[in-house]
């Protein structure tokens, strides 16, 4: 069995290579088919807004030997609060109640009824309110807060690659991931927090890292790509994604390890709300970055570039090129193995021949 150096190496120099780009189309339809499963839960389940986004009140009481639903939801029932109200716990020793907006007069009361009700001192109870100015503020500056990143990381990315349809790749493998993150977020049940917000921005982020990886590699293989006839341009570019398979992987294991760890200890052991909702965004947020910047980003720039006159020339010419060369090596298997491998091969374009130098050597000087 091959180890993952091994692999690696062979990968870097194309003797084992991966269809990324050549099978795009199974990819785009695997990629849908998430995204519609992602879009049908959000319209039917819907998300769950938190406290922040849709205003109300809620009480917290702490210090319990044994958090139990049971008094706070009767208190609720007593105070006529049931409708529109929310019970649920907090670790190993708090009740959250959440309701519609209370006046002062109303929230102070509940506050001393559900500290009878749990036998706490008012010192442990805590009440808050928001107002809907502020949820409605709250969830206008998080869209503005999205819109704005969308605008710059496509305006950077296309002063950086200098080619608007890399960040049009770019974006659109952001809409996949955050489809996907939000579709199961609202499977989940959780509440939309913004710390959810926070995780979301940050899934964008590391997708866009592992992104940006790929397309230097790719603007890498495929400079000057035009001038040789032993590879197309899509050839080139799968040959860069899967120069950056094992890095990816690697880079994505390590962050998304602490992520579950995370998720797992915070949110179903400790029962930290907050941690529960940062967390899940981020794990399911790095799995999709991941997956896009390998299956999707490169395909969809092959796809957008596919249509230029440059690049239709130079892939007519290596078929004429591969035509010929078959022709006269007639039906010689290792031959025709070799020319078959040969789109597959480490580019040979000077000066990028596997990232190394391809000048000249100087003549050592005599002493």
């Amino acid at each position: 069995m091959k180890s993952l150096a091994q692999l690696g190496n062979e990968l870097y120099s194309g003797t084992t290579s991966f269809p990324f780009v050549g099978r795009r189309r199974l990819w785009y339809a695997i990629a849908g088919a998430v995204v519609l499963a992602s879009i049908v839960l959000i319209i039917t389940v819907g998300l769950t807004p938190g406290i922040d986004f849709r205003g109300g009140s809620e009480v917290t009481v702490t210090a319990l030997a044994q958090p139990d639903v049971g008094p706070a939801n009767d208190v609720l029932a007593q105070e006529g609060l049931s409708s529109g109200s929310s019970v649920s716990t907090l670790g190993s020793s708090s009740v959250r109640v959440q309701t519609n907006e209370l006046s002062n007069e109303q929230l102070k009361d509940l506050s001393a009824a559900l500290a009878q009700a749990y036998g706490v001192t008012d010192a442990d109870v805590s009440a808050t309110t928001i107002g809907p100015t502020w949820s409605s503020d709250v969830t206008n500056k998080g869209i503005r807060g999205l819109i704005i990143f969308f605008v710059l990381v496509g305006a950077l990315i296309w002063a950086y690659f200098r080619t608007w349809k890399m960040a049009a790749a770019a974006l659109l493998a952001l809409v996949h991931d955050i489809l996907i993150t939000v579709g199961v977020y609202a499977a989940s049940g959780f509440e939309v927090t913004p710390a959810t917000i926070i995780g979301v921005l940050t899934i964008l982020g590391y997708s866009l890292y592992d992104t940006v990886v790929v397309f230097d590699k790719v603007r890498e293989n495929t400079e000057g790509f035009e001038t040789q006839t032993r590879s197309t341009y899509g050839e080139l570019a799968n040959l860069a994604v899967n120069q950056s398979l094992i890095r990816s992987i690697n880079t994505s294991i390590v962050g998304v390890l602490p992520v579950a760890s995370l998720l797992v200890v915070g949110a179903f052991i400790l029962g930290a709300g907050t941690l529960r909702d940062i967390a899940l965004t981020l794990f399911i947020g790095m799995i999709a970055g991941t997956i896009s910047s390998l299956f999707l980003t490169t395909p969809i720039l092959v796809d957008l570039r596919g249509r230029e006159k440059v690049i239709k020339d130079q892939a007519a010419r290596v078929a004429k090129e591969r035509g010929e060369r078959i022709a006269a090596v007639g039906d010689d298997p290792e031959a025709l193995a070799a020319i078959a491998a040969a789109p597959v091969a480490a580019p040979v374009i000077p000066g990028h021949h596997l990232g190394v130098s391809a000048q000249p050597k100087r003549k050592k000087k005599r002493s």
